[in-house]
């Protein structure tokens, strides 16, 4: 029986071999120029009592989605709304109009003490927008980060 064991060897190493081959017969690897469909980015987000949105600024790339894991840190509510200069204006006068209330919407989330809240933007076009709190004035007062988006 050892006899029979020592000449099945051979030929159980040559079956192994062929099982893990990676000849002709797969499919190649993908090559550079395959167009695949973007990576998600994540960042952590921090919206402070101290009327901060930590990172203070930070850096995307055009068309790929981001995923903002938005967490407030704080006691008091905030609200993470994304857009240039123009946008924040404009979503400052209806906060406003509101009574500084936050909510959702697309572009902004309305986040309560200790909560965390996720959402999901993809920057269209290269250059610099902005994420900001609205909410009682909090923008004013420097609550708004500075988001370079790279082409």
């Amino acid at each position: 029986m050892t006899t029979a064991r020592r000449a099945l060897l051979p030929a159980l190493a040559l079956l192994l071999a062929a099982c893990s081959s990676t000849g002709g017969a797969t499919s190649p690897p993908a090559s550079a120029g395959t167009s695949t469909a973007p990576s998600v980015t994540r960042i952590e987000v921090r919206l402070t009592d101290a009327l901060k949105i930590e990172p203070a600024q930070f850096t995307v790339q055009a068309g790929v989605p981001v995923t903002f894991v938005v967490t407030n840190t704080g006691s008091s509510d905030h609200e993470f709304y994304l857009g240039d200069e123009v946008a924040q204006a404009a979503h400052g006068k209806k906060m406003a109009a509101m009574g500084g209330m936050g909510h959702d919407e697309p572009g902004g989330i309305a986040v309560k003490p200790g909560v965390t809240k996720e959402l999901i933007y993809t920057f269209d076009e290269a250059g610099t927008s902005l994420a900001g709190c609205h909410v009682s004035g909090h923008y004013d007062l420097g609550m708004k980060t500075t988001i370079t988006v790279a082409g």
